[in-house]
Order: structure tokens, then C-alpha cells, then sequence
């Protein structure tokens, strides 16, 4: 090849040296023509021209074979290069078969030499894994297998929603049952096909009924557990089916069906997540069809008694008109009375009007329940009701044992942007490590309000919890475990207040009921 180049850069040097030679030939011709223009009355030369044409035909021919000949030497060249690649890959691939064949030989060579002490060396990963498998299963899974969901999510769900997810696990089973289907989810080394086809077919079966056993806690348990539940089925699988001539799930079936299960929980994820965000914007909706609803009936009320105010106004000024100088003074500390309360009325009806057109205007909270959640646990959240205690109360309402205490309620004109820089200030602080809507945090109320005060938010703060029907709760505990006549007294007590709850509900029922028919 290297001398092809060669012979090749020295056509292209004498290529060169023929230009050359033609414009030396071009300037000897220009020459001769002058000469012959000066010489034509002697007559001497008078065939110069045709010399000089002679020579030019002469250059060109030899600069045109000299071309044909570097042209056809840079096509050989390249069929040769072309030649000796062929050759190469197929000595690689003889090679590759050669050295097939050498390992082939010496594995029977090593069998036939160390005879069983070789095959239990060969085994002893597999032994491990079933040992390890076994000792799963007795012992139970724990938590050392627990891989965080949102790793697995985070790569994939930037990249797919939950339909394309879904559209993955299809793709995923398809190709186990392919691979079922066309031999290639195990392997067996019986030589007769009708025992090779059963052994290969049961230790299919087994394999596929432990794993879609698994696959089916996919909801319930963690990613990591179920990988490993499902390496450990290969591994005792293969181990039991060493008594059938080898009879082994392959290493590409069995990431076959880790995919099914990696795909099987991002869409269940993604699911989940999609239904937590309907449920948070419906959430959100109905909070804000009830500041709606709070807002329109503040301003009715307020229109309402800045009615009532103006005729009680408009009525004392028509009796200072009949009263008596003594009369006036009593008329006009009345009249002066309620022209305070129009005025406070006109203030709530314009707040409340105000409040309706900005969305963004609302109070951010901070509360905490000790009760429920223990010390130092504030939920950190946000609302645009008027009465923005109603949200607080109905937090508190059913999903709990004790009632929310507030701590601060603090008004912002951009109560979002507040609630998200307080959300963002306290993140490693989460009580729930997976959810972020929750908005609880394990902080002190301490560190909340100096990031309030970062914020030039000035607001009233209760520090000390209320926590009243806990308190109360913990004392009637001491109280019952003191005494026995005191439980029994209150136990008494509690079974009535249970009788009589259930009593009220079912007069609601009935009355319900009675209205529907009607």
C-alpha cells in the first residue's frame, strides 16, 4: 500500500515538472514567432511555426499519458486497499473461530483433567445466588433492597407520560412471549427433542408463574425488592432445573422481564402521579370556587348593610331636623355612630372586591399539629378565602384526631410566590421525601419566621402551640390508667355519646330520604 502511495507522489512530481516544461515550451514558441517575424524578409526559417506547433503537440501528448498513468495507478491502488480490508476481516473472523475452537478444546481438556473439582468451580456463582435466593425467601427482604422511586423516574419521565409508558410495557411483553414462543427464554442439554422440549417448557413455566407473581406487587412494593425477588427466582430456578440436564433460564430473558417490571412501574408511577395532579387542580378549583362564593357574599352583605346604614342614616338626620337643640347633640352622636359602621362596611365590601379581582392576593399559613404530627412539624400552605381560618378548620376536620393550631396567617398581595419561596427555603426539610405537595416540614418555628422576616413580611406569630384536645387527651390518659372507676365512668360516657351520634345520623338519613321522596 505504502509503495502504491509513492509510486503515486512520483507521477504527481513529474506531472509538475511536464507543466513546467509546456510553459517553457509556450515561452520558447512566443519566442520563435518574434524571431520569425523579424527574420521573415531573409526568408532563413520559414518554417519555425510549424516547429514550434510540432513541439507543443509533443508536450501535451506526454502531460496527457502522464495523467492516465497516475489515474490508473490511484485505482489500483484503492482496489488494492479494497482487497487486503476483505482479507483482513476474514482472517479476523478465522480468528475468531480459531480461538473458539482453543477455548472449546481446552474447557474438555480442563473437564477431562480435574473432572468434578472443575464443574463446582463453574457452579460456585450459581450456588451463591440460590444460596442467597434461599436465604431471601426465609428471611424475608427488608429494606436493603429499596431502590427511591423517583430515580428511575426521573430519567424516564421527562422522556415519556403515562400512555407512552404503557405503550413501553406492551412492547416489553410482546417480546417475552416472542421469545417464549420461539425458543429463546431457555436452554437444556438433552439431546433427545421431546425431553429437551418438556424440560425447557416446564422450567419456562416455573420462572413466568414466580415472576408474574411478583409483577403483581408491583404497586405494593418497592422497584429494588421486586428486582431482586425476580433474580432470585432465576437463581433458584436454575438451580432446580440443574436435574434436567441443565435445563436454565437465559441471562436474556430474565432482562427481558426485569424490563417488563421496570416499565410496569413507571407507568403505575406515572399514573399515580397524573391522578395526584388531577386531584391537586381539583383540589385547587374547589378551593377557589369557595373564595368565590366567600367573596360574593361578603360584598351582598356588605351592599346589604351599607343599605340598612344609609335609611338609619338618612332617618336620625330627618329627626335632628325635628329635634330640639338638646335632642341635636344625642342625634349626632348617633348619626356620627353609624357613618363609623358605612364606613367600615364600605372598607370590607372593597376588600372583598379587590380580593376577587387580584388571584393572587391571598394568606399564606403556617400551623402545626402536635397531636398528629408531633414537635416541630408546620405545614406551610396557602389559601384565598376571606375567612381564611375556614381552610385551617376544615384541615383539621376528618383527615386528623386533633385540630390544627395557627401560628401565623400572613397576608400577601403574591400569596403563591410567598408560599413558594418559604416551599424552596425549607426543601431538605420535607417531611415526606417523595411528594412535595404535602407541604409539611420537620423545622422550627423559629427558622420559618426569620425566612419570613428575609421576605420584609411583618406578621403577628402565636409561638406556642395550643394544642388543647391533645393536652386534654394526654391528661384524661393518666387519669384512666390511675384510676378504674374513672375509666369505667368515662367508657360509660363514650358509649352513650356513640349511641347518640349514631341515632342523629340515621334521623338525617331518614329525613333525607323522606325529602327525596317528596
Amino acid at each position: 500500500m505504502q509503495t502504491k502511495d509513492a509510486r503515486l507522489s512520483e507521477l504527481n512530481s513529474e506531472n509538475k515538472q511536464l507543466c513546467e516544461k509546456l510553459t517553457t515550451n509556450i515561452s520558447e514558441i512566443e519566442r520563435l514567432k518574434a524571431d520569425v517575424a523579424s527574420l521573415a524578409r531573409f526568408r532563413i526559417i520559414g518554417d519555425a511555426e510549424e516547429k514550434a506547433k510540432s513541439i507543443v503537440a509533443a508536450a501535451q501528448a506526454e502531460l496527457d499519458a502522464a495523467r492516465k498513468a497516475a489515474a490508473d495507478t490511484q485505482n489500483t491502488a484503492s482496489q488494492n486497499a479494497r482487497n487486503q480490508i476483505e482479507a483482513a476481516s476474514i482472517k479476523l473472523a478465522e480468528a475468531g473461530k480459531e480461538a473458539d475452537r482453543i477455548i472449546a478444546a481446552a474447557t474438555r481438556r480442563a473437564e477431562e483433567v480435574a473432572g468434578d473439582a472443575y464443574k463446582a468451580m463453574q457452579n460456585a456463582e450459581n450456588l451463591e445466588s440460590a444460596a442467597k435466593a434461599m436465604k431471601n425467601l426465609i428471611e424475608g427482604y427488608g429494606d436493603q433492597y429499596i431502590i427511591p422511586t423517583y430515580s428511575l423516574l426521573d430519567e424516564l419521565a421527562d422522556e415519556f407520560g403515562y400512555a407512552e409508558a404503557g405503550a413501553e410495557l406492551k412492547k416489553a411483553r410482546e417480546r417475552t412471549r416472542y421469545m417464549v414462543k420461539n425458543g429463546r427464554a431457555a436452554a437444556c442439554d438433552y439431546v433427545e427433542n421431546n425431553r429437551k422440549e418438556t424440560a425447557i417448557r416446564f422450567i419456562v413455566d416455573a420462572f413466568n408463574g414466580k415472576v408474574d407473581s411478583i409483577l403483581s406487587r408491583t404497586k405494593a412494593d418497592n422497584i429494588g425488592t421486586l428486582q431482586q425477588s425476580i433474580n432470585d427466582a432465576f437463581s433458584l430456578v436454575n438451580y432446580n432445573g440443574a436435574a434436567f440436564r441443565n435445563a436454565r433460564i437465559t441471562q436474556e430473558f430474565l432482562e427481558a422481564r426485569l424490563e417488563e417490571l421496570k416499565w410496569a412501574v413507571v407507568a403505575m408511577e406515572l399514573r399515580d402521579r397524573d391522578r395526584e395532579e388531577q386531584r391537586r387542580i381539583k383540589d385547587q378549583i374547589r378551593e377557589e370556587e369557595r373564595a368565590r362564593r366567600e367573596f360574593e357574599k361578603a360584598i351582598r352583605d356588605a351592599e346589604k348593610e351599607e343599605d340598612l346604614l344609609r335609611k338609619a342614616m338618612d332617618k336620625v338626620r330627618k329627626e335632628v331636623e325635628r329635634a330640639s337643640e338638646e335632642q341635636k347633640a344625642g342625634y349626632e352622636a348617633k348619626l356620627q355612630a353609624l357613618s363609623e359602621k358605612l364606613r367600615e362596611a364600605e372598607e370590607r365590601s372593597q376588600r372583598a372586591m379587590s380580593m376577587a379581582q387580584q388571584t393572587r392576593c391571598g394568606h399564606v399559613y403556617v400551623i402545626s399539629n402536635i397531636g398528629s404530627f408531633g414537635e416541630d412539624v408546620y405545614k406551610i400552605g396557602m389559601t384565598r378565602r376571606l375567612e381564611p381560618g375556614d381552610r385551617v378548620r376544615e384541615l383539621g376536620d376528618a383527615s386528623v384526631p386533633f385540630e390544627f393550631d395557627i401560628h401565623a396567617m400572613i397576608y400577601s398581595e403574591d400569596a403563591p410566590t410567598l408560599e413558594k419561596t418559604l416551599h424552596k427555603s425549607f426543601l431538605r426539610a420535607q417531611l415526606n421525601k417523595v411528594n412535595t405537595r404535602k407541604e409539611f416540614f420537620k423545622v422550627s418555628l423559629s427558622d420559618i419566621r426569620n425566612e419570613v422576616d428575609k421576605q420584609g413580611v411583618q406578621t403577628h406569630w402565636t409561638i406556642t402551640a395550643a394544642a388543647k384536645d391533645y393536652r386534654e387527651s394526654l391528661a384524661i390518659e393518666q387519669a384512666l390508667l390511675r384510676s378504674v372507676e374513672v375509666k369505667e365512668e368515662w367508657l360509660k360516657q363514650q358509649i352513650e355519646a356513640v349511641e347518640e351520634d349514631f341515632i342523629l345520623t340515621e334521623a338525617v338519613e331518614d329525613a333525607v330520604s323522606l325529602s327525596a321522596l317528596e
